[in-house]
């Protein structure tokens, strides 16, 4: 189905693609090897954000290109859409359209946060092209917008995808900061309720997640929906490798989590919180 937009976001992208400066990359004609995948929406998203990482460079130049690759992502999630019936479908179109170049600005942060914190980081465009952390908030930050009209299965949909192919679980309805950094990656689940301040750095195997579930009153089969179950993290925070922050907990800003430790209670601000007692590694020698 043929998508008609009428709005601006092709005129304001065409004005940031040409506004870069270094660190992104701002050279036209970089031939990379093709990357295809299944979603080809995240194939244009992953274009209409970083066209030069993606052997996209006509988009630099053409508004009528930015356009006509913008009306095919809107058909699809018009399409991705309509089977869940979720109010207009039309209106959520525009809603993720229009928000195009904003979320343009917001991943560039995310990937100053992605070479400021990791010290193997060579370059934004290995950053843009290689880290799995920094797929899945482009997935997630897409699709929170979709959520946020309403099409919240559709949103599932896209973020499931992201899980596939980064190992990252972030649901769409998780509230998420500027300048955020999933590190490695593998195993990181953040819950639909969680909220993340601005320069959040997560490592591998990190849960924000529930603690416990409630009960439907006059069901006790079905878990009740819609309820605050997760954590909030505050600004400026590092959460190590294999630590779980559960409940609806509040950790505060500036705070550092050490690895493997288990978070049930609130965290004030300027805290460092690790496990006190590691175990013992003991050695036999076997004769």
């Amino acid at each position: 189905m043929k998508i008609s937009y009428d709005g601006d976001a092709h005129e304001r992208l065409l004005k940031r693609y040409r506004a870069d400066e270094a660190p992104f990359p701002t050279e036209t004609a970089m031939n990379f090897p093709p990357r295809n995948h299944w979603h080809e929406e995240v194939g244009l998203l992953k274009r209409l954000t970083f066209p030069r990482c993606w052997n996209a460079d006509a988009l630099v130049y053409d508004e009528s290109v930015i356009l006509n690759e913008i009306e095919r992502l809107g058909a699809l999630v018009s399409r991705g859409v309509r089977p869940y019936a979720n109010g207009d479908p039309a209106k959520a179109v525009d809603r993720v359209l229009d928000r195009l170049p904003e979320l343009r600005d917001a991943l560039k942060k995310d990937a100053e946060a992605a070479y400021k914190g990791d010290p193997a980081a060579n370059s934004y465009i290995e950053i843009l092209r290689s880290y799995p952390g920094f797929r899945a908030i482009t997935i997630q930050r897409f699709a929170h917008t979709l959520y946020g009209t309403g099409n919240t299965e559709y949103a599932r949909e896209l973020t499931e995808y992201g899980k596939t192919v980064t190992g990252i679980d972030i649901h769409p309805g998780a509230e998420i900061g500027e300048y955020f950094f999933v590190d490695h990656g593998t195993g990181v689940v953040i819950g639909e309720t969680a909220t993340v301040g601005d320069w959040v750095r997560i490592y591998q195997d990190v849960t924000l997640g529930a603690l416990h579930f409630e009960e439907e009153e006059d069901d006790e089969k079905t878990l009740k929906k819609g309820y605050k179950r997760h954590p909030d993290i505050g600004d400026n925070v590092v959460i190590g490798a294999g630590t779980k922050v559960l409940g609806p907990v509040e950790v505060g800003d500036h705070v550092s989590i050490g690895a493997n430790s288990w978070i049930t209670e609130p965290i004030p601000d300027h805290t460092k919180v690790y496990v006190a007692e590691h175990p013992t590694l003991e050695r036999k020698r076997q004769d």
